[in-house]
């Protein structure tokens, strides 16, 4: 009798974004070979939901997590888990924090933090290791989530025939004014920014692996000009759940999504 399928955990991945002297360009990493899953592929920041995550209740500007929920089809508590680990993975992951001074009624005076000032890194590791919620952090520090700096983007689940499972919601954001990403170490040993479509196009040479969400993403990012063009893209998506299959066909291994002939056998 088969194995049940394993249940995937809620995630949330972050596409940071810049504007370059060719277009926009994406910050990418790469895992490190030893890491249990997506080991030596090209991601994004990002990572799965923690216990933490799902009791966090921020100082918070933006829209609010009922928004998030009716942005991602799913209820609010879970909304304000994915947007607070969005926020968490890409600073935990990228040293770039997704927020601003407290101002007037919560919303954030409309300026960034300059996380390369001394004592942020000691932040970001404490965060990393625990010792502090984000929730902590943003109240000792007097700043608010920009839930605003956010758009949806896309919704992956990991293919039902794969042991460890992912829920994830992706993100788009701009690089905040101010700040500037940094390789922190630790799950990649790589990190660069790029053209989507050079991405893409070295993917396709075998010079990039990717797992089908990451490329799909970059390839769906490089038909827009600009960043601007991008996060107004993202307003208007369809966000519905991509479950890939895996399939074989009596040959190699094939990655197959809904609506691609051999799906549904």
């Amino acid at each position: 009798m088969a194995e049940p399928p394993a249940v995937p955990r809620d995630a949330a991945t972050v596409v940071l974004l810049r504007e370059g002297d060719r277009g926009p360009e994406a910050y990418l990493l790469r895992r490190v070979t030893g890491m249990a899953f997506a080991a030596g592929m090209t991601v994004f920041p990002g990572g799965s939901v923690d216990a933490a995550d799902a009791v966090l209740d921020p100082p918070w500007g933006g829209p609010p997590p009922a928004a998030w929920a009716e942005r991602f089809g799913t209820e609010e508590g879970l909304a304000r888990a994915l947007v607070c680990a969005a926020v968490r993975e890409t600073f935990e992951e990228a040293g770039v924090l997704l927020a601003s001074p407290a101002g007037d009624g919560g919303t954030g005076d409309g300026s960034t933090v300059d996380t390369g000032e001394p004592g942020w890194e000691s932040e970001r590791v404490a965060l990393e290791g625990r010792s502090q919620s984000l929730s902590e952090l943003l109240l000792r520090r007097g700043l608010v989530l920009r839930a605003d700096f956010l758009q949806a983007w896309s919704h992956w689940i990991t293919p039902e025939s794969e042991p460890r499972r992912f829920d994830t919601r992706f993100f788009v954001a701009a690089l905040p004014e101010r700040q500037s990403p940094r390789d922190v170490g630790g799950e990649a040993d790589r990190v660069h920014w790029m053209r989507p479509a050079d991405a893409v196009s070295a993917h396709r040479r075998g010079e990039l692996p990717m797992l089908p969400p990451t490329a799909m993403t970059l390839a769906d990012m490089a038909v827009h000009p600009s960043v601007e063009a991008i996060l107004a893209a993202a307003e208007t998506r369809t966000i519905r759940p991509i479950l890939p299959r895996v399939v074989s066909d009596g040959g190699p291994l094939r990655i197959v999504l809904p609506g691609e002939e051999g799906y549904g056998s």
